[in-house]
């Protein structure tokens, strides 16, 4: 890969929020949530530009105070509960293109995991530019509720979700550790070539890496329970957060 490889840091926080209100500029230690994403995309050092795409004049200042884009909002038919990732990335990149800024690649950053370092996301793009053939790389960890012990339910009856396994015994009644490694998706971080959006109208393409969070890197903030449990591995020493060397934001509003 060529050493002049370009690549932008997107960071999606729409103002709608239903499980935790406001949950992109809710403060956590002393900073709204969001900045700790900024921050450790910034004190990365891969990105050309970090970018937040917001349909919030709040959540922009507040982006920019800790240092990221916002050139422009994100339209509102692109921001609802509903909208998939693709458009508001289509959207972005295409006005960027516009502005003259084009980049080989991209990166989502989700501002609801906050524990990702500065080193995860250097870990990403080092394993992600060293492979060939691929479209795209997406965080993943090993399932804890696992798919063999799911279930399916039709006209009062229920039957097993994945079928065409053992059958004695079949998995779900064989223990977690016989079950075949299962990962599920978390939203730390993904990234892709910039051309896989036009070969696939897609974010990830075909041919995609995983990349195995570590720790409580792709731990994912979604409800009041989630929220409480942040606090409590900072609390305990547990997990730690990107080093914010700013002075908390002050905004009326928050």
């Amino acid at each position: 890969m060529p050493s002049d490889t370009t690549i932008i840091g997107l960071i999606p926080a729409r103002a709608g929020s239903k499980r935790v209100q406001g949950k992109n500029f809710r403060r956590l230690s002393g900073h709204p949530l969001i900045a700790y994403t900024i921050v450790a995309a910034l004190d990365s050092k891969i990105f050309s530009s970090v970018i937040v795409s917001t349909d919030s004049p709040i959540i922009a200042e507040i982006s920019q105070y800790y240092g990221a884009e916002v050139p422009f909002l994100r339209p509102t038919e692109f921001a609802g509960d509903l909208s998939p990732d693709i458009e508001w990335i289509q959207y972005t990149l295409f006005e960027l293109e516009q502005r003259g800024f084009v980049y080989d690649a991209f990166s989502i950053l989700r501002p609801t995991s906050p524990f990702r370092q500065v080193e995860t996301i250097q870990r990403a793009w080092n394993q992600f530019r060293q492979k060939t053939e691929v479209d795209s790389l997406r965080a993943v960890e090993k399932c804890k509720q696992h798919p063999g012990k799911m279930w399916v339910v039709k006209e009062q009856r229920i039957s097993p979700l994945l079928s065409g396994g053992p059958t004695q015994p079949p998995w779900h009644s064989t223990p977690y550790q016989g079950l075949p490694e299962v990962y599920v998706q978390n939203a730390s971080l993904e990234m892709a070539w910039s051309k896989v959006i036009d070969q696939f109208a897609t974010i990830s393409g075909n041919k995609i890496i995983p990349f195995f969070t570590e720790g409580f890197e792709g731990l994912d903030i979604n409800d009041s329970k989630d929220w409480w449990y942040a606090e409590h591995l900072l609390a305990q020493g547990e997990a730690k957060l990107p080093i914010i060397k700013k002075e908390p934001i002050h905004l009326e509003a928050l």
